[in-house]
């Protein structure tokens, strides 16, 4: 019984000590946090050079690649407020002017956010190609709405 007692004590110890690790720990240094182009606009020094995340629009014709290289430049909106992207990589193919997309990196003094990371937000109305042959239209619901503060 007592062997019981003491390993039942040390699984717990550890569980603890794991979970005090993933709070105390290193945990919230990696944690990215998310913004929209109101928000980024109005950061303080103290946020410049440090990573975040802005989600927004892709701002219709604001899309310029630079011509053999991976750079490119774009605007990203929330309906309210417009910053500068310079993105520098392979977009994703979900990526286009129009739609939703997160990008990653840094917000700096010369009020232009450099990112090497895009996640573009697809359509959350899946259909299957059988009902888009039938004409099946689904309503479209609009992801400036959706990244508006409650």
């Amino acid at each position: 019984m007592n062997k019981k007692r003491s390993g039942i004590f040390i699984s717990v110890v550890v569980i603890l000590l794991g979970i005090g690790y993933l709070i105390f720990g290193k945990f919230g240094e990696n944690l990215v946090y998310f913004f929209t182009p109101s928000e980024v606009v109005v950061l303080s020094p103290d946020y410049h050079k440090k990573k975040i995340r802005v989600a927004g629009m892709v701002v219709a014709e604001s899309v310029k690649m630079t011509p053999n290289t991976l750079q490119m430049r774009f605007s990203l909106t929330d309906g309210k407020e417009t910053i500068l992207v310079d993105y520098e990589g392979i977009p994703p193919d979900l990526f286009k002017e129009g739609q939703g997309a997160v990008v990653e990196g840094f917000w700096d003094a010369d009020r232009t956010f450099h990112s090497k990371m895009i996640m573009a937000k697809h359509s959350e109305d899946y259909m299957p190609i059988e009902m888009k042959e039938a004409g099946v239209v689904l309503p479209k619901k609009d992801l400036l709405k959706t990244l508006q503060v409650q």
